[in-house]
């Protein structure tokens, strides 16, 4: 029995600190994005809140799956000089015949793959294939989200290579999970049409840049502040008691950081909704009000269920963890 306690331990930590932005997280940027729509838009999203939460994490556990996924999730932009790294062209093919595209691949992808999703859930709404629209819609969002993480812009992901190994989810799992209900607010104005969708996301990406340094430099100033037992602590998560950044530890750093974890969780919402919307209004604004019901394909099925196998067995995720 003590052996299949630590085994099952062992891969819930595994699982929990794998994930980008957290699994909680991820599901509510996704929650609170449908409130910014517009009501032509708003009466369907709201219908299918439960789907656009739980499959806010598809791409992740496809992580465990398809090789191929890793990169679609962050830009290592440090390998491309200094900010505002210009010497990276933003559009695809320009970079791909300066630098090739296994080197894209091997340093990220996030931009372009966003890019790549809008275009599917726009075809998804032209068709008036709703269920595409669901599942487009779902991972469009963590695509984005993850665009808004300062660490998914640099090669020191997760802090390993400045004895910080954790940060990562750190800034994008334990904060928004300790404090976001109680703390954040996620009230804000309404989605917008993005005449740049390419420009836009790029922005993003940029302020995710710049705010790597205080990422890490606050943590590393915290720790040698602190003493060594009030960094961390055992709680009990899901029945299970687990090692985690102490509370006061974690309250801390997000007043050193200026409350930034909440600011990129509001623009992720915001910018989530507006793809959506542009989406939407790129097809020519199809009617959604008679279409509340969507049956997912047979397919969809098969493969959400394998997804969700892979992560629950506790695989190995393929490529470049967090």
């Amino acid at each position: 029995m003590r052996l299949f306690f630590l085994i099952f331990l062992m891969l819930f930590l595994k699982q929990e600190s794998a994930i980008a932005w957290g699994f909680y997280a991820h599901a509510r940027i996704n929650y609170y994005a449908v409130f910014l729509l517009p009501p032509e838009m708003a009466v369907y999203y709201k219908k299918h809140l439960p789907f656009l939460e739980e499959h806010a994490t598809d791409p992740d556990k496809r992580r465990y799956m398809v090789p191929e996924e890793g990169p679609r999730h962050y830009i290592d932009l440090d390998r491309y000089g200094s900010y505002p790294f210009s010497e990276l062209p933003r559009k695809y093919d320009d970079a791909v015949n300066k630098f090739g595209e296994d080197s894209l691949k091997t340093h990220g992808m996030v931009p372009w793959q966003i890019n790549i999703m809008l275009h599917r859930l726009t075809k998804a709404f032209r068709e008036k294939n709703w269920s595409a629209v669901l599942k487009n819609s779902a991972e469009i969002g963590h695509y984005i989200s993850d665009a808004h993480v300062p660490l998914h812009t640099s090669s020191n992901h997760n802090g390993q290579k400045t004895n910080q190994k954790g940060i990562h989810g750190f800034w994008e799992s334990r904060v928004p999970e300790l404090l976001a209900e109680t703390n954040f607010d996620f009230f804000m104005g309404k989605a917008v049409y993005i005449k740049n969708p390419e420009e836009f996301i790029w922005e993003r990406v940029l302020e995710s840049a710049a705010a790597v340094d205080s990422v890490l430099l606050f943590e590393k100033k915290l720790t040698e502040d602190v003493p060594s037992y009030a960094k961390y602590s055992y709680e009990e998560r899901k029945g299970i008691l687990i090692k985690q950044y102490a509370s006061g530890f974690t309250i801390n750093y997000n007043k050193m950081l200026d409350d930034m974890v909440e600011k990129r969780m509001r623009t992720s919402i915001f910018s989530v909704a507006s793809f959506w919307y542009t989406a939407w209004v790129n097809a020519g604004q199809p009617d959604l009000s008679g279409f509340l019901k969507s049956e997912s394909s047979t397919i969809d099925m098969k493969i959400w269920e394998a997804l969700n196998k892979a992560w629950q067995l506790g695989r190995e995720m393929i490529g470049r963890g967090e």
